[in-house]
């Protein structure tokens, strides 16, 4: 007996020893880059539930069909389909995608978003892009070839798109980035110039470059609409493409299907696309930490509910930094206001939902900051809804206590007293499963 009791403390005090260097090396190998293919995240073998994955087991068993459109192919039966409005055009011309051959000043690529979708096409294109949120695997990544045929198939991409969709402009997480870059006349960045991953943070002067911007915007000026040159933008060559209402001719818009590539949508996507790696970097966090708590806890014979302050403090700087992005903490404000095109407007704000006075999170405010209230409308979003209990938790007492106003810090200043009232005043009414009294 007795030598057994010792040969049982010896395998617990090795078993101890390799968790220490399991946790030793957790800030190297863990929080610098998730390995997500491997459990208990298996992003490549596991199977996708995003509206695209939905769509495509449709075609494939029948339950669905595709109608094709001789100007351009399958796409505007998939917006359809999908839910993404037309409206949200946006024009991008330098070649940074996948179809890079193809894209050029003459032919800018399209892309089209919804809340949790995103579609990438050009005439002539080989194929078309396709991507949506899965509530558990974050951004998932898909192709269809634009050729008619009886059987259209929806493909999903497990290596390719993560090539540039999963690093660390994606917070090391499947995820998407907009880029601002120094674009030559054939479309090829300067890459010795540099590149800017643009989001609600960026100064408008660093965005756009590489895209067709069409609004006005008064005296602020950004990079759209112009070509750089190998030491950079021509202060008069980025006056020439300001306030411009109308795409340039150049790049022959009637092909596609609207003559509009948005200010307002531009910035909408650029806040989005960072939101939902926020959302993902979440998700992946607190799944991989409660794994390895797990581990742990079998190893050292502990109580499978014994929380490690380890996992807390993982936990708790995820939704930190959900929760500044959330709240658009650090936003660039706007020194003149911005005025799109009024049909993305009218669509992006009438989904809602709105509370018995009309507020809406997706009410654009456009004079001072994006939006009127200050919080993202993805707070509305399955992705969000989806995370583990541990971090929702931990975000909404973290909510509590910056729009009670007992949370002072510096991330959330930018927020007045109307905003913090107004916030949860909305909340109380459209997300009432949520926005409950803390747990004490």
């Amino acid at each position: 007996m007795f030598i057994c009791q010792r040969l049982l403390i010896a395998r617990r005090n090795v078993a101890a020893w390799m968790v220490g260097l399991i946790v030793a090396s957790w800030p190297m190998n863990v929080w610098a880059q998730f390995d997500f293919d491997r459990p208990p995240i298996d992003y490549s073998a596991a199977e996708a539930d995003d509206a695209i994955a939905q769509l495509a087991r449709q075609l494939e068993g029948g339950q669905a069909k595709l109608n094709w459109d001789a100007q351009h192919g399958w796409l505007p039966d998939l917006l359809q389909k999908l839910k993404v409005p037309v409206t949200s055009q946006v024009l991008v011309f330098s070649k940074t995608s996948l179809q890079i051959r193809h894209v050029s000043p003459t032919q800018p690529r399209a892309l089209y978003f919804s809340d949790d979708v995103y579609l990438g096409w050009l005439p002539r294109g080989d194929m078309i892009e396709l991507s949506a949120v899965d509530p558990q695997l974050g951004p998932v990544f898909y192709t269809i070839s634009n050729t008619r045929t009886d059987q259209p198939k929806i493909e999903r991409d497990r290596q390719r798109c993560l090539t540039c969709h999963a690093t660390s402009k994606t917070q090391d997480v499947p995820g998407y980035l907009i880029r601002s870059v120094f674009p030559g006349a054939d479309g090829h960045p300067f890459y010795g110039l540099g590149t800017v991953t643009t989001d609600h943070r960026t100064p408008l002067a660093e965005r756009f470059g590489g895209w067709y911007v069409t609004g006005t915007h008064g005296a602020i000026r950004h990079r759209g609409n112009v070509f750089a040159e190998a030491n950079g933008f021509r202060a008069e060559e980025l006056e020439s493409g300001a306030n411009l209402t109308a795409v340039p001719s150049r790049a022959g818009i009637e092909r596609y299907l609207t003559a509009t590539s948005d200010i307002v949508a531009l910035m909408v996507l650029e806040h989005q696309t960072q939101m939902h790696n926020f959302l993902t970097r979440a998700n992946y966090e607190t799944r991989l930490a409660l794994d390895y708590e797990r581990t742990m806890n079998e190893a050292l014979g502990r109580p499978s509910d014994t929380r490690n302050p380890v996992t807390q403090r993982r936990i708790a700087a995820a939704a930190e930094n959900l929760l500044e992005c959330l709240l658009l903490s650090g936003e660039a404000r706007l020194e003149s206001p911005i005025r799109g095109h009024s049909e993305f407007v009218q669509d992006y704000e009438s989904a809602g939902p709105r509370d018995a006075q009309g507020r809406s999170l997706r009410q654009l405010d456009l004079q001072r900051r994006l939006y009127r209230y200050g919080c993202s409308p993805l707070i509305y979003s399955e992705a969000f809804a989806s995370l583990p209990t541990e971090v929702r938790e931990v975000i909404r007492r973290r909510l509590f206590e910056i729009l009670s106003g007992a949370d002072q810090s510096k991330p959330y200043l930018h927020l007045t007293a109307e905003d913090r009232r107004n916030l949860q005043e909305i909340f109380s009414e459209t997300l009432p499963d949520f926005w409950c009294l803390p747990q004490q």
